[in-house]
């Protein structure tokens, strides 16, 4: 193993590079493979062993569920974005490629939904605020808590949760393509002209 690992010199040696199919039946294999993709281990694990204690959503929402609610939401939506690129272009035609798709559009709904709930939750601040200095207050600090401050965080989350989800996919819901037959004395691949 080591061994191979002293070999990569480029993105070309990087495992994952194999022509990839989508697996037999597969509904069924994208359905699996999505349920765990929405399992990222941090929340499943933590969730049980510290439960939330504010569920109702709303700006006190435990982070986890928010991240699980983000989560049901972007992995069905990543997978149609993969699948709709593969029907139109081809790609992303490896494993590697399907990995590589979901870390970008994990990554770019990571931070969309963090500049929407900064933008919300300072809208909230600002109709809370009595006088205009006050809202104008509310709104900096705001702005700097979950636009300066929660922006890198959200995206620290959202690129490993969508890390996880195109492991996810990319190993469940996708096989390696065999290789192609070559014709063989001129039998496959022959056309008959009149």
């Amino acid at each position: 193993m080591i061994g191979r690992l002293k070999d990569i010199r480029d993105v070309g040696d990087l495992p994952g590079q194999a022509p990839v199919k989508w697996r037999g039946m597969p509904g069924l294999w994208s359905l699996i493979a999505l349920l765990a993709a929405i399992a990222w281990p941090p929340l499943i694990l933590t969730l049980p062993l510290m439960p939330p204690v504010h569920v109702m959503p709303g700006p006190d929402m435990d982070w986890r569920l928010q991240v699980l609610v983000a989560g049901v939401i972007a992995a069905p939506l990543g997978l149609y974005l993969v699948v709709r690129e593969r029907e139109h272009a081809g790609s992303p035609s490896t494993r590697l490629g399907v990995i590589w798709r979901f870390l970008l559009y994990g990554g770019l709904l990571a931070a969309a939904f963090q500049i929407v709930t900064a933008l919300v939750m300072m809208g909230l601040r600002w109709a809370e605020a009595g006088a205009l200095a006050q809202s104008l207050g509310a709104a900096e600090t705001t702005l700097l808590i979950y636009g300066v401050a929660g922006l890198p965080l959200a995206m620290l989350v959202g690129l490993s949760y969508a890390l996880w989800a195109g492991i996810c996919v990319a190993l469940i819901a996708f096989t390696p393509r065999p290789p192609s037959v070559r014709p063989r004395a001129g039998l496959l691949g022959r056309t008959d002209e009149a």
